[in-house]
């Protein structure tokens, strides 16, 4: 057939002119068909060579239907047929809740403000130029796995058209998929199409989020990579960038300067020569890549390290790793981290694209192996793991990635992925769920008390007994009334998630119990395998513990001239009894930077020691002179 369609295509865009949605001929059979045979049938169609079809919909969805909802990219479907008109929507997460991003008390709370809502761009409504080539109605294009996967052909043959190239070899088709990619740089545009012809010459098989295998049979090929130079698109700046080789990364620095009442937005340090970088923090932007670029190059503002782009993973830098971020809301926490923000929406889209996942990965594991950071949920943690400072920052912190970022998966193409202890019983266990079939029945996603979409989640929900019906732990950090936690989609006192280890409290049939912020709290054994690692539990003699939000001095280490920082536990306790699985030993430090001027900051080393430990879904610290560590 003729691989354009012109009869087709005519016939799509009168239809469009008069608002009505017309299938394409076989469109009816491809709806009802599987996701393999829809691809197909949608390469046949619109002239796209099949396995470049499927690469670019593996980078960008995993072959995915996310229930019709967008990513965090507002893209929806297969093919991630962006609509920014529907999805976009909310403010960063730094300027929601009462967590103050510096998290230091010596000095005045950082009140952020919300983003300025961008415009859509036209090149990221790519859902418009899928309906008017097929004449399916945006709506549909959204929401119908194979109409989807319609839409995205018909822009990958009208990005073959736009280069003058009619060819049926998959090599030949490097230029349409750049673009598809939506980077508005060579590099980046660049970037994506390697990976989705990576994916193309490996191969790739997997069963989807709605039950329906796909293949990609490895199709050894050569890109014709010059074809991007007809993109006309520049290259992107590179300057003092610290990235990999092998991902699309650009420098776009955060401001550091006087403002009125103070400075913005990080603090200048010589890290690891002044103090190691021990963890990296996982965040999500919740606004999109333009407006969290406008916004970290706001001096009024804050800091974080990185921001990568949903749509292909492009990276961009605002500081650099030696110098410490304001992004984590505790101070112990930034003084000794990387931030990594990932866009996304958290009210609208909550599902990440492969190409974010990857190119993430390629940074963290790089950054992780520049400052020699273990690959795990001790030291990798999500912005959600990180822990308030004093009781009364507890309920205010925040609470991305969320439930649904697939930290299974992300810790698979980090190298490091979640095995099970071989032997049966340790006593200790790894929340690992099947993310795709795990669909914990959260609520506000969207809107307060709404139910959210049915989803793939990282997330196990703990109950007070052994039975499904049972009702969710209390955290009196979140619910000082001392009633129970919520399934809302930001209240983390009563869940686990994936990759996370605790210590076995109770076996009872199918269930497991493990401790949990002083609880037992029980799950279904079937999320779980057995772990191996270390656990702290109080020594004989103290029926409980303190434990605190950050590892900081004894008063005595301060010099003259920086006021002490107090040491004040939270509002939990650990009491005699209880394990919890130990992280790192961490030394006592305050990094004493409250002035522009970097030669007046001090690192603050005192000779308490303290234990990470995973105490409920955030971390905690014990001091090491109250705890027995062992296995």
């Amino acid at each position: 057939m003729d691989p354009f369609n012109r009869r087709n295509a005519l016939r799509a865009v009168a239809a469009g002119a008069a608002g009505i949605a017309v299938a394409a001929p076989g469109a009816a059979q491809a709806s009802g068909a599987g996701r393999q045979q829809a691809f197909a049938a949608a390469a046949e169609e619109f002239g796209v060579p099949e396995p470049v079809l499927l690469g670019v919909s593996y980078l960008k969805s995993r072959w995915d239907y996310n229930a019709g909802t967008p990513s965090t990219g507002a893209g929806y479907g297969p093919m991630h047929l962006t609509d920014l008109r529907t999805a976009a929507a909310g403010g960063s997460h730094h300027d929601k809740g009462t967590e103050d991003p510096r998290g230091d008390a010596a000095r005045p709370a950082l009140r952020p403000k919300a983003p300025r809502a961008a415009a859509p761009v036209p090149a990221m409504q790519t859902v418009d130029l899928a309906s008017e080539l097929t004449g399916v109605n945006a709506a549909a294009l959204r929401t119908d796995p194979a109409q989807n996967i319609r839409g995205g052909a018909a822009v990958l043959a009208q990005y073959q058209r736009e280069l003058g190239v009619t060819s049926s070899n998959p090599a030949d088709w490097y230029g349409a998929v750049a673009k598809y990619s939506g980077a508005t740089d060579s590099t980046a545009a660049a970037t994506f199409a390697d990976e989705v012809f990576g994916v193309i010459t490996g191969g790739m098989s997997r069963v989807t989020d709605d039950g329906q295998s796909v293949r990609l049979d490895a199709v050894p090929v050569t890109p014709a990579r010059t074809q991007v130079r007809s993109l006309g698109l520049p290259a992107a700046a590179q300057g003092a960038v610290e990235a990999p080789p092998g991902v699309s990364a650009e420098w776009i620095p955060a401001p550091y300067q006087e403002i009125d009442g103070g400075y913005g937005n990080y603090d200048k340090a010589e890290r690891p020569k002044s103090q190691r970088i021990t963890h990296i923090v996982i965040h999500d932007t919740e606004c999109s890549y333009d407006e969290a670029l406008a916004l970290v190059q706001d001096p009024t503002y804050l800091g974080w390290h990185y921001t990568l782009r949903s749509a292909d993973g492009h990276i961009a830098q605002h500081i650099q790793t030696k110098d410490v971020g304001w992004h984590a809301g505790n101070w112990y926490v930034n003084a000794k981290s990387i931030g990594v923000e990932h866009e996304g929406f958290g009210a609208k889209g909550t599902w990440y694209t492969e190409a974010m996942y990857r190119s993430s990965a390629k940074l963290v594991r790089y950054l992780a192996g520049k400052y020699g950071i273990p690959l795990d949920r001790q030291h990798i943690l999500g912005h959600d793991n990180v822990p308030g400072t004093t009781p009364s920052t507890v309920a205010g912190m925040h609470w991305d990635p969320g439930p649904y970022w697939d930290w299974s998966h992300y810790f698979d193409l980090l190298g490091a992925p979640f095995v099970a202890w071989p032997r049966q019983q340790t006593g200790l266990v790894t929340i690992k769920p099947g993310f795709a079939a795990n669909h914990p029945a959260f609520t506000g996603c969207d809107s307060p008390g709404a139910v959210c979409p049915v989803r793939g989640s990282s997330a196990v929900i703990l109950r007070t007994e052994p039975r499904d019906d049972a009702p969710l732990l209390a955290d009196i950090g979140l619910h000082p009334d001392g009633s129970p936690s919520t399934m809302g989609v930001a209240d983390v006192g009563s869940r686990v998630s994936t990759g996370q280890q605790y210590a076995v409290a109770e076996v009872r049939g199918d269930w497991t119990a493990i401790w949990f912020l002083g609880q037992k709290g029980w799950f279904s054994s079937v999320h779980a395998q057995p772990a191996l690692g270390r656990v702290v539990t109080p020594k004989p003699g103290l029926a409980t513990i303190p434990v605190y939000g950050r590892a900081y001095p004894e008063a005595e280490a301060y010099p003259a001239g920086i006021t002490p920082q107090d040491v004040v536990p939270l509002q939990y306790t650990l009491s005699a009894g209880q394990r919890y699985v130990a992280g790192p030993v961490l030394d006592s430090e305050y990094y004493s930077a409250t002035t522009f001027d970097p030669a007046s900051h001090v690192v603050v080393r005192g000779q308490t020691k303290y234990v990470q430990i995973q105490f409920g879904h955030r971390v905690a610290y014990v001091k090491l002179d109250d705890v027995t560590l062992g296995r």
